[in-house]
């Protein structure tokens, strides 16, 4: 006696027919991919929490993609490239998925994304009391005839103080105390040790830097990190003291930034840092501030390749041109 609910159907393979219309597709794939992925480093254990997406691009005469070896392939890949290694390089782990997904599926290009969420421990900067801070890691590869392009990015939050309000404050600060007869010199004193209130906001850094197939540097995540949380007028810690608290504020009065002074020194940073990286290494830099005393947001931007930034900084030129993300990936830039 069969039993009824077992498929037993050996007919053709539906998906391997020919399309209704013969016309080719972007992109086809598999999104929302979650996998808990465990590292040793230095002794112990450390989780990622990571989502991933898979694409595809599927020929004119392909029905449909198989969907079931994009999962096969991101299990082996986790198994070889991650748990053999002491650290984990999301970008890494989105080259090895990106080159065989495409061999599997037979395609000419595979697009692979990871967001990867992780903790670090850093001290606090007076108590030096350790703080575990979540972070967020990016790795992306596209993966075609003529090699891989890899790209790793980082997103951490900050506080910024507002250097106009600052201004108005000291403005009004100045003007009551020549009125009650201190000096002008006694008044920069008083400025000097006395940081100005302004008001604050709490701050979202994201950085990425794009490798082209020719590449074979490494980029090291904490570099990004620093390069984001300095960008800031200070770094924020989820465990502080009272020391702490009154070091950060002090800290961010000191140095306060525009939205657009932020991105502007994370430019810096890869400028500096990343020195020997080729012209048509990509970058792109975003903060998002979260206002206090408006209702909106405000965000910045700049992306493009590091010589276009270069040549900027050498001539004082603006780009004609900054390369999207979206076309460098694609190699149309």
């Amino acid at each position: 006696m069969s039993d009824s609910s077992t498929v037993s159907y050996q007919g053709p393979d539906v998906q391997a027919g020919p399309p209704p219309l013969a016309v080719s597709l972007s992109r086809v794939g598999v999104t929302g991919v979650e996998k808990v992925i465990r590292i040793r480093q230095d002794g112990t254990e450390q989780l990622f929490y990571a989502r991933l997406e898979c694409f595809v691009d599927l020929g004119p005469h392909q029905k449909g993609a198989h969907m079931s070896r994009f999962e096969e392939v991101v299990n082996e890949a986790i198994g070889e490239v991650i748990l053999g290694e002491s650290t984990f390089r999301a970008e890494t782990l989105a080259k090895r998925i990106a080159e065989r997904v495409r061999e599997r599926q037979g395609a000419r290009r595979a697009e692979v994304t990871i967001t990867a969420r992780y903790p670090e421990h850093k001290p606090a900067p007076v108590s030096g009391i350790q703080t575990q801070e979540i972070y967020t890691l990016y790795g992306s590869a596209v993966a075609s005839e003529r090699g891989t392009r890899r790209m790793i990015g980082v997103a951490a939050a900050g506080m910024t103080a507002c250097p106009c309000a600052q201004q108005l404050i000291e403005g009004s600060s100045r003007e009551r105390l020549l009125a009650d007869g201190f000096s002008e010199s006694e008044i920069e004193r008083i400025f000097d040790h006395v940081p100005v209130a302004t008001h604050n906001q709490r701050g979202l850094g994201t950085l990425h830097i794009g490798l082209p197939e020719h590449c074979d540097e490494d980029v090291d995540a904490r570099v990004l990190l620093d390069i984001v949380e300095n960008s800031m007028s200070s770094e924020i810690y989820e465990l502080m003291k009272r020391s702490d608290e009154g070091a950060v504020v002090e800290k961010a009065h000191r140095r306060p930034r525009f939205v657009e002074d932020c991105v502007r020194e994370m430019v810096r940073g890869v400028v500096d840092r990343f020195g020997p990286f080729g012209d048509d290494t990509f970058f792109s830099a975003r903060q998002e501030n979260l206002e206090t005393i408006h209702q909106h947001n405000v965000d910045a931007e700049r992306f493009g390749l590091l010589g276009e930034v270069r040549h900027e900084l050498e001539t004082g030129e603006q780009s004609p041109t900054h390369v999207s993300m979206r076309n460098w990936l694609d190699g149309a830039e």
